[in-house]
């Protein structure tokens, strides 16, 4: 039986392998860096962009991380032997472009070069989000992006509610609320954040005790405040999404106008009766609220919940949705909704999706973000809950 040098020696005579010195001009004309280390030595540190497969799991996982068969790959371990056994995997899964780098990240980094302590989850973390580390679009680095993220929710009502506990059960970090208005017994039938103890109490702080009681790892950023013009500015500028859960035109336009001249993603829902809508606005990749509506329609064409009701369940489909896109905007996930409105009917059980263009005549654009004056639309109060031009 051969000893384990001379099985080491006849697998690197099969594959390519160069020295840290390549490996940093492959990585810089491009090439994939693929660490194929332990977790406890991926926290020690890494090189930056690499993705990171542990040995063991290559033939499980490596297809779903990377699935292009012919990207350039530069595979390290600590020392230069995992990863000249990684590579011959690789190859024999039909990779072509694969080189282990000699030495491993114990050279690279006794050399200098580029290299960082990466965050890291505790062990309460890797417990509490283990299902997401098993997927591996998500894993380590997707929890972590998620625990860094920050999202603003518009309003802690029936769209707001399941959207926040969807986002604090997901591990979003930090989670921004802005609402004025109290806990309403009325509110009970679809606003899950609060409950009967809560009637009388602040939204916001009913919605932050709940968030708190679910998951300890998330900040309560609260804003108990009326939207407007004067502090919209300041309370989105940081956040990475938006979730608009309003229920009103004003809220709606000066929020776009904010959005669209700070560059930030904006998931919209809105929901009458048993209909819902869903979409993303984002300014630097596709069409706004006002290529939409680029004017507000006549009050009178969009009576409120309060007037026509909602199904209690209704927004609880609808707020889920725009967690979700919220979550997948943070981790570059799939096909968002942008340029895509996902209209949903509860009574048929039908989803039908309406392509939404940018609209050549619209001004408030992130390229005219200098030139943006964030207004107030005066007179109009009427509370806004499905665009009419598309019920």
């Amino acid at each position: 039986m051969p000893s384990f040098r001379e099985v080491l020696a006849a697998t690197k005579a099969q594959i390519a392998e160069v020295d840290t010195a390549r490996a940093e001009a492959l990585r810089a004309a491009g090439a994939v860096v693929l660490d194929v280390r332990e977790p406890d030595e991926v926290a020690q540190g890494v090189i930056p962009g690499a993705i990171t497969v542990v040995r063991g799991n290559l033939e499980a996982q490596i297809e779903n991380r990377i699935p292009d068969k012919s990207t350039k790959l530069v595979v390290h371990c600590a020392g230069g032997v995992r990863s000249a056994f990684a590579a011959k995997t690789l190859e024999e899964l039909g990779y072509t472009e694969v080189v282990s780098m000699d030495g491993g990240f114990n050279k690279w980094k006794d050399e200098g070069r580029e290299w960082f302590v990466p965050s890291s989850l505790n062990a309460d973390q890797r417990n509490r989000y283990s299902r997401h580390l098993l997927l591996p679009e998500v894993g380590e680095d997707g929890q972590i992006k998620l625990l860094n993220a920050r999202v603003l929710l518009l309003g802690a009502g029936g769209l707001g509610s399941p959207a926040a506990l969807y986002l604090a059960a997901a591990g979003v970090g930090t989670l921004g609320i802005v609402d004025m208005d109290v806990v309403d017994e009325s509110n009970l039938q679809r606003q899950i954040l609060h409950n009967l103890e809560r009637v009388g109490m602040r939204k916001v702080d009913s919605a932050k005790k709940t968030i708190e009681l679910m998951n300890p790892d998330i900040v309560v950023n609260t804003y108990d405040a009326r939207l407007s013009a004067d502090n919209i500015l300041d309370i989105l500028a940081g956040y990475d999404v938006v979730i608009d859960g309003a229920d009103n035109f004003p809220s709606r336009y000066i929020l776009n106008d904010a959005s669209v001249k700070l560059g930030i993603p904006v998931v919209h829902g809105s929901i009458f009766r048993f209909e819902g809508q869903v979409t993303v606005f984002d300014p630097l990749n596709g069409p706004t609220y006002r290529d939409l509506l680029p004017e507000p329609p006549p009050a009178e064409l969009a009576p409120s919940c309060a007037e026509a009701g909602v199904l209690g369940v209704l927004p609880g489909i609808v707020g889920s949705i725009q967690a979700l896109e919220a979550i997948k905007l943070i981790l570059g996930l799939g096909d968002s909704l942008r340029g895509r409105l996902l209209a949903f009917d509860a009574l048929e059980m039908s989803f039908r999706e309406y392509k939404l263009n940018i609209d050549p005549d619209n001004q408030v654009t992130f390229a005219n973000r200098e030139l943006i004056e964030v207004v107030e639309l005066d007179g109009l109060c009427m509370p806004h809950v499905l665009e009419p031009a598309l019920a």
